[in-house]
């Protein structure tokens, strides 16, 4: 079953209504962004959102010391990396707890980095497998944020193939109820995000959007 991470949640009717219609995951974007919250309005979403649901939270090169401090005080589940973050930088986010440790994901650009050649050598020098639980393929923006946007899937097909060698893979960028179901023909990834695709606008979500959404990846896989 695929995995399905509703992003870009602000508040707690939307957050409930992403897991009712059965999202795997629902995101929180801690950084500058129109759909930024704050982590006192995390905290509170959270704990009243069922254990399985994962709660993730968006960091843009934040200092270590400060993801570990609003995960603690939130209890999101896993973190998510959209900035300029290392594998050395992963690897000792959360030193003192290797085996409990909330899970990291690793957001990737799609803007320049294609080819298989370039996944080889990424999946080299930042030791993928070993630090991070999965890959994150997005568009890519200024902001680090979602665009809103697809990238050029075919062109990126063996760049992302590459990646699924090693790890897990999910693709975001610009999907939408009525578009996932190619994504998926195409990358077959072990999961999808969507934000802007299941929104009435920024920060707000449509409930009948963010239900289809989750049917069409159901449907599809």
């Amino acid at each position: 079953m695929i995995w399905i991470k509703i992003c870009g949640t602000t508040n707690l009717d939307d957050a409930r209504a992403a897991a009712d219609a059965g999202a795997n995951a629902i995101g929180f974007v801690m950084a500058e962004s129109s759909r930024r919250i704050e982590p006192k309005q995390v905290a509170a979403i959270v704990a009243q959102l069922p254990p399985k649901v994962e709660k993730v939270g968006v960091f843009v090169n934040e200092r270590p010391a400060r993801i570990r401090e609003i995960v603690k005080h939130t209890g999101l589940t896993a973190v998510q990396l959209h900035g300029d973050d290392s594998a050395d930088f992963a690897e000792q986010l959360f030193p003192e707890s290797a085996t409990g440790r909330p899970r990291i994901y690793r957001a990737l650009s799609m803007k320049t980095i294609f080819s298989t050649a370039n996944a080889t050598a990424f999946l080299r020098v930042h030791r993928v497998k070993q630090i991070f639980d999965a890959l994150l393929v997005d568009s890519g923006s200024p902001t680090r944020g979602g665009t809103g946007f697809t990238f050029d899937w075919e062109r990126a097909r063996p760049f992302i193939n590459g990646l699924k060698q090693t790890g897990k893979v999910i693709v975001a960028g610009g999907l939408t109820p009525d578009n996932v179901a190619r994504a998926i023909e195409i990358f077959k990834p072990w999961g999808v995000d969507v934000a802007s695709g299941v929104e009435s606008e920024p920060g707000k979500k449509d409930h009948d959007k963010i239900k289809a959404f989750v049917e069409a990846v159901r449907k599809a896989s």
